[in-house]
């Protein structure tokens, strides 16, 4: 393309050029310009300059000649550099949605089954999106942390200008933050949401490896932060709300942005931030991290995806500094608290917008809509304040944050519902390796009476509880039965505290959720962890107990013995013991049996008188003590006597529990569990005296219950035949031969 232009003639007249322009004379050899010009230029009266143009590229910036009429916005679409991709981004799955890729696969399996062979399995295809469906909303519906964290990041999430797009009737980008640079990883740019005007400002990620690249990853440059420093200036006087989409790993962190004041541009956009008189709103889209979210995030509401994220360190970091190790990253997003359903409970968050199943990228322009309504409604209520209530509403809203008072009392609610410190969770490898360093320890405690064996054994069955307990709340916990666990917990303790019995409909509420959480247990993530701490808690209490009958009988042993000893090394018994060794000695006889009856009576008689004080030793130390034969007494009985017995016994139970299920009965037995649990392991005198007294109630309720029965008339009747028979059989005999050997002390 050629361009001509045409200028006017240039006269040089004598009038004209006179005097002035004999005194420019050159400095070199005094040679006037007006005869050095006319030397190099022939000058016409009609001068023309004729120059051809390179041919380029037409650009369709800002405004394309031929605009696509099927482009939501039309030419307005067109007025940012960010355009529709080619080609629809490759789905990526993330490792926890695996199990649903993999019933995908079998739908799609089952379909080309379909068309290949013309069978009909529109039943099992069904069947299969259903559990597709299910398994989604199963596994949405209860994500960790970390997993949010995943979902915050994936590569197809919606950006800030493809929500812009959506929720905007025009929009037009603002470029440059006045210095010489136009960061892309911030755009700003007025647009109108249903005929009001806003100014609009966010991180922008790329949709793809290039775009990353140009975008810097959202990471912004303090020109970004710059550039967004400007907009609000602008929208401050012309009076614009501003809306700002937070969507960044955090401001990026290299030398160059350092040494260009990158915690400078951040600091002076916190500053303004707080000074703007129109209103402020910000969305966390996807993550926010640290400064770099928080420069553009200053704002009246703090408004959060489902599956946003917003912290002020990433959960690898957390986990490198802490843990010393990133694969800590699970446990680190726990801690941190970075989630809106966490943050909305600190209330640094003020609203979560909801996200379809699978996440925003699973439905964008739905999330779009969800994104537009909220800010609809926080505007209206905004643009309802005055500059300065505007301007307070602000300044509090950040500095309520982590605020507490000291000395005032915690409501009892809170302070029940307030998280106890928890110890990490021990895997199953390492509760394996603790139980046999207890093992161990046992074994030395054995050996070493100075050690006691039982305290390795307490400690490891101490934190198996612990671990038993947090695995029943997270079974409790992703079975969904926790607020109904909380709501029974609530009453049952509203009754306890009020010295209440237990209403029928709560034990049956109990006994139902109890029923329920047992058969759905098996269902639970965590049960596999939950039965193998239970069956090692279960073996070790087992051991505990077998270790603690042990210690118990060795001491009583020990302590039965002594008694004995005592009383064998008394004088008087030690001088009646040797008088009558000295007799039966003078006696010559070899065997016992032949013995003379008078020698006899007075070797029963020493054992009588040294039984008796054995009893007294063993009832002093607690035990109940009966001589009874070695040969068992059901040995000797009849058979018809033993069918006796056991009508009686079953007669006997038949009218206990008759009197145990009256109302009467029943209201007190409940009135004693009640007290028992209340007391704890260490009753107060009072619950001590309320325990014992009702417990002497049972018991003369049921004495009485028998009493006025035939019962006890039958017992005494039995009782008589029975000694009858035992006398027969020669048990009772008295003689030195069946009382010496056949005999036992049982206790």
């Amino acid at each position: 393309m050629a361009t001509t232009i045409a200028h006017s003639a240039l006269a040089f007249t004598a009038a004209a050029s006179g005097s002035a322009s004999d005194g420019f004379r050159s400095s070199s050899n005094g040679v006037p310009l007006r005869a050095l010009g006319k030397a190099r230029f022939s000058v016409k009266r009609n001068l023309a300059v004729s120059a051809k143009l390179r041919k380029v590229k037409k650009h369709d910036y800002p405004w394309p000649a031929d605009p696509d009429p099927n482009v939501k916005g039309g030419v307005l679409t067109h007025l940012s550099h960010f355009k529709p991709l080619k080609e629809k981004p490759k789905p990526v799955t993330l490792p926890f949605e695996k199990p649903l890729v993999e019933i995908e696969k079998k739908i799609i399996d089952v379909r080309k089954m379909a068309n290949e062979t013309g069978l009909d399995f529109s039943d099992q295809i069904i069947s299969l999106e259903n559990k597709h469906q299910q398994a989604l909303k199963d596994l949405y519906l209860n994500l960790t942390p970390i997993q949010r964290v995943n979902i915050a990041r994936h590569p197809n999430r919606p950006t800030f200008l493809d929500h812009v797009f959506n929720i905007t009737d025009t929009f037009v980008e603002l470029h440059g933050d006045r210095a010489g640079y136009d960061d892309p990883a911030i755009v700003t740019g007025i647009g109108t949401i249903d005929g009001n005007r806003y100014m609009f400002m966010g991180h922008q990620k790329g949709r793809n490896t290039k775009e990353n690249i140009q975008r810097n990853f959202g990471m912004p440059t303090p020109h970004g932060y710059r550039k967004a420093l400007r907009m609000m200036y602008y929208a401050d006087h012309h009076g614009f709300p501003i809306v700002t989409f937070i969507d960044t790993p955090g401001a990026y962190a290299d030398l160059k942005s350092e040494e260009l004041g990158q915690g400078e541009a951040i600091a002076h956009n916190l500053r303004t931030m707080f000074g703007l008189k129109v209103p402020i709103v910000s969305i966390v889209i996807g993550e926010g991290g640290s400064g770099g979210a928080l420069a553009i995030g200053c704002a009246n509401k703090l408004l959060m995806l489902e599956n946003a994220v917003f912290y002020v360190a990433s959960p690898e970091a957390c986990a490198a500094i802490l843990w010393k190790s990133a694969k800590a990253s699970p446990k680190a997003a726990e801690k941190l608290k970075i989630t809106a359903t966490e943050l909305c409970k600190l209330q640094i968050a003020d609203g979560i917008i909801p996200e379809p199943l699978g996440g925003a990228h699973a439905d964008s322009s739905w999330t779009s809509q969800q994104i537009k309504n909220a800010i609809n409604k926080e505007m209206d209520e905004l643009k309802k304040m005055d500059t300065e209530a505007l301007l307070k509403h602000r300044m509090m809203k950040f500095r309520k944050i982590g605020g507490f008072q000291e000395g005032i009392p915690i409501d009892p609610k809170k302070k029940r519902n307030m998280k106890q410190k928890e110890e990490p969770k021990v895997s199953v490898v390492d509760l394996e390796g603790e139980v046999e360093k207890v093992k161990l320890q046992i074994e030395e405690a054995k050996k070493s009476s100075d050690k006691p064996a039982l305290l390795p054994l307490t400690e490891a069955i101490e934190k198996l509880k612990r671990e038993v307990d947090n695995e029943f709340s997270e079974a409790v916990k992703a079975l969904g039965l926790k607020d109904r666990f909380e709501s029974l917990q609530e009453e049952f303790l509203k009754i306890s505290s009020q010295d209440q019995l237990m209403h029928p409909a709560l034990k049956e509420k109990i006994q139902k959720l109890r029923h329920e959480f047992t058969q759905s247990l098996s269902s639970a993530p965590n049960y596999e962890d939950l039965k193998y701490k239970l069956d090692m808690l279960k073996e070790l209490s087992q051991a505990y107990k077998y270790e603690e009958k042990n210690n118990k009988a060795a001491t009583l042993k020990q302590e039965v013995n002594n008694k004995f000893h005592e009383i064998m090394e008394r004088p008087d018994v030690k001088e009646k013991t040797a008088a009558l060794r000295a007799e039966i000695e003078n006696a010559g006889v070899s065997n016992l049996d032949n013995l003379d009856d008078n020698l006899k009576g007075k070797i029963l008689e020493l054992k009588k008188e040294l039984d008796f004080e054995f009893v007294g030793v063993l009832k002093s130390l607690g035990l109940d003590v009966e001589i009874r034969s070695k040969e068992p007494i059901e040995q000797i009985l009849p058979s018809e006597v033993k069918t006796k017995i056991e009508e009686l016994n079953e007669e006997i139970n038949h009218k206990i529990e008759n009197v145990i299920n009256s109302s009467d009965l029943k209201d007190k037995i409940e009135l004693l569990k009640l007290e028992v649990a209340k007391a704890g392991k260490t009753p107060d005198s009072a619950t001590k005296n309320r325990i014992v007294a009702l417990e002497e109630q049972i018991k003369q309720s049921l004495a009485a219950a028998v009493e006025s029965s035939n019962l006890k008339e039958k017992h005494e009747k039995l009782k008589a035949e029975v000694s009858k028979i035992i006398e027969s059989s020669g048990e009772s005999d008295g003689s030195l031969k069946k009382d010496n050997p056949n005999e036992v002390y049982v206790f």
